[in-house]
């Protein structure tokens, strides 16, 4: 369906987003559109707020006359009582990273963050072995994830969080979806033997980011028969996919999935269909640039913090 709206104004809420490649990704797609799209962050690391404020700022936003939001870490579950509906995979999944608003003010929570990671999954992983799989993090992007690798046809799912209960009641979620033998959650404790005997690792943390640097578990524990899909794409070379090559296991990084989840949620917001190609095209220069600013453009104020 194509909006007959020429004009739009949507936003990224999370934290520590101001590096994020959203508003350059939409906008400069919407320009090949013909459409005038303006996209802006509402950084709650700047504003001083936190998850439990997600809800009011996505109430303001639509009184405001915002057409959409994007919703990150860490208010894409909190935000979600805080909406007037909830689409059917936003709802399986129990995350929403995208709200579009209707033309009476409502709000329609929607994920596009599993089928954003499925198809770069499917297209940066193809033959890549997927009976044993381990996933670190069972948080919203997590949630996606998860949900994305069973549909993609993995034989075991085995998440680990920071929180147990969460991964536990993940686990659950899956296993009513995709059947009991197919996901389970264990405790972080048992990481180093299920990595040995591991296909593959999804990593759907923060730890990464720029504002969380560093390693989610000890690099000792990679080893060359391994894949790493990091979620993670600011920066888009975390030290885990550095680390990761360094010993010879394939890995893929978090823009694929940016941008996948980018296009999907585009044409939720604009009712038009985007150009993936272009925007994967657009992403690598982006990442190139020094600051992910291309060299044309005045350069975005300086943050310590990353998107997920």
């Amino acid at each position: 369906m194509t909006s007959s709206t020429s004009s739009y104004l949507v936003g990224l809420i999370g934290s520590g987003i101001g590096p994020s490649l959203s508003p350059a990704l939409h906008e400069r797609e919407a320009d090949h559109h013909g459409l005038r799209l303006v996209y802006r962050t509402i950084d709650l690391d700047r504003l001083g707020l936190g998850a439990a404020d997600v809800g009011e700022l996505v109430r303001t936003a639509g009184r405001l006359g915002y057409d959409g939001l994007n919703i990150t870490y860490p208010g894409k579950q909190t935000v979600i009582p805080h909406l007037d509906g909830l689409s059917e995979d936003a709802g399986a999944l129990g995350a929403v990273n995208t709200v579009v608003f209707g033309p009476d003010g409502s709000s329609r929570g929607h994920n596009t963050d599993g089928s954003g990671f499925a198809e770069s999954f499917a297209r940066g992983m193809e033959g890549a072995p997927t009976g044993r799989v381990v996933q670190l993090g069972a948080g919203g992007a997590g949630a996606a994830v998860a949900h994305a690798m069973l549909t993609l046809g993995a034989g075991r799912l085995t998440l680990i969080d920071s929180d147990p209960g969460r991964a536990s009641a993940l686990a659950a979620d899956l296993a009513v979806r995709f059947g009991a033998d197919r996901a389970c959650a264990a405790p972080r404790e048992h990481l180093a033997p299920l990595l040995a005997k591991a296909d593959g690792l999804v990593h759907a943390t923060p730890t990464g980011m720029a504002h969380h640097p560093g390693l989610p578990f000890p690099a000792e524990l990679l080893h060359p028969g391994l894949w790493i899909a990091d979620v993670v794409y600011r920066p888009i070379d975390t030290e885990l996919l550095r680390r990761a090559r360094a010993v010879g296991c394939r890995t893929l990084d978090g823009g694929g999935m940016a941008v996948h989840q980018a296009a999907h949620a585009f044409e939720l917001f604009t009712g038009r269909q985007p150009d993936s190609d272009r925007m994967l095209a657009h992403m690598a220069t982006l990442v190139a640039a020094p600051s992910g600013v291309p060299s044309c453009a005045p350069p975005s104020p300086p943050s310590p913090s990353a998107e997920l």
